[in-house]
């Protein structure tokens, strides 16, 4: 409960969307730069990345990605390649693959437990979640980084470190990691 009055009250006061980051706008998939130029490494075993398309799935794997996360719904973008797509490409390349959408209506504990789950049950190898800038996936990834007790001043800066600016974040990240 208390999680959902943070991410509400984060939400109305913009925070979910005040995440800034360098990497490029939306492109649409026949525009798409090649993996190596898109996906930013947040820690050893962790990258996001603004959209990817097909071809990307094999280019990850072979970079040592046994899990991929989409965290863009279907259809938010025309041209855009659909989670089945991505997932048949992914089991095809040996790659685990988890749908785990976020729309603006923010993330919910239900986000932070699919997105457990999914790295829980991933190989030890690297992950690579995505959406449409990267930004969907690096909150995601630092409110369950911060769930699960990691300093929130470090989470900030893997973000940081990797072009995404999640400072704004800071009350919902301290409400997380156990603050009042």
């Amino acid at each position: 409960m208390k999680f959902q009055t943070v991410v509400f009250t984060a939400f109305a006061a913009g925070l979910l969307t005040a995440c800034t980051h360098s990497t490029p706008s939306a492109v649409s998939a026949s525009q798409e730069s090649p993996l190596s130029d898109q996906a930013r490494q947040v820690t050893d075993d962790f990258s996001v990345s603004p959209q990817i398309s097909i071809a990307d799935v094999k280019a990850a794997a072979a970079r040592g990605v046994t899990l991929i996360i989409n965290n863009r719904p279907d259809g938010e973008m025309i041209g855009q390649p659909t989670s089945a797509e991505i997932e048949a490409e992914a089991t095809a390349a040996g790659v685990a693959y988890a749908h785990i959408p976020i729309d603006q209506r923010g993330v919910s504990p239900d986000h932070l437990d699919a997105f457990d789950k999914a790295r829980a049950g991933a190989d030890d190898g690297k992950t690579l979640a995505f959406c449409r800038s990267g930004t969907r996936s690096i909150i995601v990834r630092s409110y369950a980084a911060a769930r699960a007790g990691q300093p929130v001043a470090e989470i900030i800066a893997e973000a940081e470190a990797a072009g995404y600016d999640i400072a704004g974040h800071a009350p919902a990240l301290e409400a997380l990691n156990g603050g009042d």
